[in-house]
């Protein structure tokens, strides 16, 4: 940075202005990229403040460094989106083109003379630059800031020069012979709509172009059919005149064959315009004849901002015509020197790039897209958009290959192959939904990928042949984002890491499926769109409520079931689904590991919802339980106190005479206290909590399901393991359910073991087992406490 600054200063130094506008541009930049100037209390204070509230214009104004921080902290406001979201770095080349920008509104002030001279000189400059630069001889260049606008200025360039009259006779003269726009069905979506709907044509004036669906790409414009629609057009008195060609097409990166393409521009007279994203190779040597034969078409639009990593840098349109009246009649061109000034952001930063510097960043973008697909290529579950089923000819297998290693986007998607099933789990039954279910998965894998390797960044794309499928097309984002082969290697790791586990869920949803039919209160959920195992729903047994109350239950018990399976110690992740799902009251499960037990898994989602049904029917009749107790609480209160008068007497209720007979001769009544069980709804007496052998068989009994939870700590749920293990898993899995599900759980030869675990019959003073802990240990000392006052039953006769 420092060098750049002391190359503006040194440029600037015969300006004070200039100069000065310099030092304002870096201070900016310093306090719009420091995102931690505030402090956390006035970052609070701020959001209270005025946050989406518009204020008034201050009356006396504000300084330029109050104003920046406005912009700053609507820059970094945290609560608009995720920290992990991509932010570009805005390098050297970068400042310099924001100089620019400023230099325009400058140097626009300047009299008409000097402007006109100065934007001559840029403009010029920057024309032939560009052309020797992406070897395009003779030509002429507009600058837009809509990539689409040179096309549209193209377009009316066409116009103008294939009907004589259209400049002062206007549409009527397209009705007597009707021009006709050819593009490929792979070129951006709505960009032949556009075009009509600002020139004011009919839709009827496009001709969508198929796209290979025998040999070669798929992705690849037919070169024979459009040979064949031209024909047909001409035959009946239409007039072709545009071709929209792709070198790089917006999904996978393919280029059309532009080599035949200009053949029939050239038979049929009609005007062959190339963009893509695959034209920045041309400054690269050698050029493959793919790319190479983009320089003979009659324009195409070139968008440098992006490939060179330079923001609010503005797209270039080279074309050639030797009538400079239709080029300014059809907006390529203007006499005014205002509208020139568009390239001096652009001519400042090819200055500073020089031509080594500008060939490297485009080298280093096409290295990095041929590493990660090199690397691609060794994983069998992954394919690349080069890999086709149809059979083609040598020729045309060698024009692919040529394709792909000249093509710096690489497409790729989670394809496994139907062999891996043999591992576990089943795959039938997915041939109706399986592009649905693939595409699920591939949009989450590329998902996570951005999340972990957002320097990379990849995105999402779908094709209309192959599905949702990952891009990575560093000539458009590694200049922004600084990647690196570092980032590149770290992108196959996370992508070696992930696969698996899409592997295994996939693998696992028809048995997940299975599993869940098995069980009358669960109901499986069809989610195609889900990147995951599934989704389940517990549908209550009763049969008493009506649909209103029934759904309001069953959206409760879902709602509990969920929060108590978070709560599990598992790798497992368990949510409400997809933000705007159309299923609710479900529970969906996400991406599982190889060593999921499907079956466990199930069983503790049924075994919990019967727990959470039991539970809420309690709730429900806790009112009527309370008011049952308290009634009848109030009448053993009431005989408690009658007995209390005829044991007594009637002298001592005498206020008086009660108190002197009580000192004369004191009378001791016993109190017997009541408890509530709210479980059982019944009022006891509290003698058994003062009795040690009850108390000691209470704790017992209280205490076995603690120790079982406790030997559970540390172990991951829904685990396959050794066969000992997943005995003692089935029967421990379910122990903390209530005594009314017993029924659920496996045959009581099964749960010996379990059983054993639950009532320690081993005396107190025997050595500890040795999966007892010392707080388990300690815990069973505890129990064995009295009362002061009272001697300790034998240990051997305390149970």
């Amino acid at each position: 940075m420092l060098r750049g600054k002391c190359k503006v200063d040194l440029c600037l130094q015969m300006d004070p202005v200039l100069a000065e506008m310099g030092d304002h541009l870096s201070d900016a930049m310093k306090i719009l990229e420091n995102d931690q100037s505030e402090t956390a209390q006035n970052r609070e204070q701020r959001r209270f403040s005025w946050r989406d509230i518009p204020g008034p214009l201050q009356g006396d104004g504000q300084d330029v460094v109050t104003i920046l921080q406005l912009v700053q902290n609507l820059i970094h406001d945290e609560e608009d989106k995720p920290l992990n979201s991509r932010m570009q770095c805005v390098g050297e080349q970068g400042h310099v083109a924001l100089l620019g920008h400023s230099l325009a509104a400058y140097i626009s002030m300047l009299d008409r003379d000097r402007l006109r001279k100065f934007t001559t000189r840029v403009l010029s400059d920057t024309t032939l630059w560009l052309c020797r630069l992406f070897r395009y001889e003779s030509g002429s260049v507009y600058f837009h800031d809509d990539d689409r606008e040179g096309l549209l200025k193209v377009c009316r360039l066409v116009l103008n020069a294939r009907y004589e009259d259209y400049s002062t006779e206007g549409f009527s003269v397209l009705s007597f012979r009707q021009p006709v726009i050819y593009h490929s069905a792979a070129c951006r979506p709505g960009l032949g709509q556009h075009l009509c709907s600002q020139l004011g044509l009919p839709l009827s004036t496009l001709c969508c172009v198929p796209c290979n669906t025998m040999f070669g790409s798929q992705h690849q414009m037919d070169v024979a059919l459009l040979d064949k629609l031209m024909k047909d057009d001409v035959e009946s008195g239409k007039l072709p005149v545009l071709l929209i060609a792709n070198a790089g097409t917006p999904g996978a990166g393919h280029t059309d064959k532009l080599g035949r393409l200009k053949e029939l521009c050239v038979q049929y007279n009609v005007w062959l315009h190339v963009e893509g994203v695959n034209l920045a190779t041309l400054t690269l040597s050698p050029v493959s004849s793919t790319i190479a034969a983009a320089t003979k078409s009659d324009s195409m639009t070139l968008t440098p901002g992006p490939w060179l990593g330079l923001p609010a840098v503005p797209a270039a349109t080279l074309y050639r015509h030797e009538d400079p009246a239709l080029s300014l009649a059809a907006g390529l061109t203007s006499s005014q020197p205002v509208e020139k000034l568009r390239a001096l952001p652009l001519w400042l930063s090819l200055q500073y790039l020089g031509h080594d510097g500008i060939v490297e960043r485009i080298r280093h973008a096409s290295q990095l897209s041929q590493h990660l697909l090199h690397q691609l290529k060794t994983l069998t579950s992954i394919k690349t958009s080069d890999i086709l089923d149809s059979e083609v000819s040598l020729l045309e297998a060698l024009s692919m290959v040529e394709d792909d290693l000249s093509s710096p986007v690489v497409v790729f998607r989670f394809s496994p192959d139907s062999s891996s099933g043999s591992s576990g789990g089943s795959v039938e039954g997915y041939s109706t939904g399986e592009r649905e279910i693939q595409d699920a998965l591939n949009r989450w894998l590329g998902e996570r990928l951005a999340q972990l390797v957002p320097a990379s960044g990849v995105e999402l794309v779908e094709l209309e042949d192959e599905g949702v499928c990952i891009r990575f097309s560093p000539i458009m984002t590694a200049a922004a984002l600084g990647t690196h082969e570092a980032d590149v290697v770290a992108l196959v790791q996370k992508l070696m890491e992930l696969i698996p586990s899409l592997s295994c869920t996939l693998r696992f949803r028809q048995d997940f499926r299975e599993e869940v039919f098995q069980h009358a209160v669960l109901s499986y959920v069809e989610d195609l769109n889900w990147a995951g195992l599934g989704a389940v729903r517990y549908e209550p047994r009763r049969t008493d409520l009506d649909e209103g109350k029934r759904q309001q239950q069953m959206e409760k018990i879902n709602g509990d079931l969920l929060k108590k399976l978070k709560e599990l110690e598992t790798d497992l992740e368990f949510s409400t689904g997809p933000e705007f799902g159309e299923e609710r009251n479900c529970v969906f499960i996400g991406m599982v590991p190889e060593d999921i037990d499907v079956a466990v898994l199930v069983e503790t989602i049924a075994s919990i919802g019967r727990e959470l049904e039991e539970s809420g029917k309690l709730l429900e009749n806790m009112t009527e339980v309370v008011r049952k107790g308290i009634l009848e609480a109030e009448q053993q209160l009431r005989i408690a106190n009658e007995e209390k008068l005829i044991e007594e007497g009637v002298l001592r209720q005498i206020p008086l005479v009660g108190s002197v007979l009580n000192w004369f001769s004191p009378f001791q009544s016993s109190v017997k206290g009541r408890t509530f069980n709210l479980a059982a709804g019944s009022l006891d007496t509290t003698e058994p909590i003062y009795s040690l052998k009850a108390q000691s068989s209470r704790e017992d009994i209280s205490e076995s399901p603690t120790s079982t939870g406790k030997r559970l700590q540390g172990q991951r749920a829904f685990r396959r393991s050794a066969p000992f293990i997943d005995s003692f898993s089935e029967t421990s899995s379910v122990c903390h359910l209530d005594e009314s599900y017993r029924d659920t759980a496996p045959p009581p030869g099964e749960r010996e073991e379990g059983d054993t675990a639950e009532v320690p019959q081993a005396s107190p003073l025997a050595e500890p087992p040795a999966e007892v802990s010392q707080e388990e240990e300690a815990s069973a000392w505890t129990v064995q406490r009295v009362p002061e006052g009272e001697e300790a039953e034998e240990p051997a006769s305390i149970r």
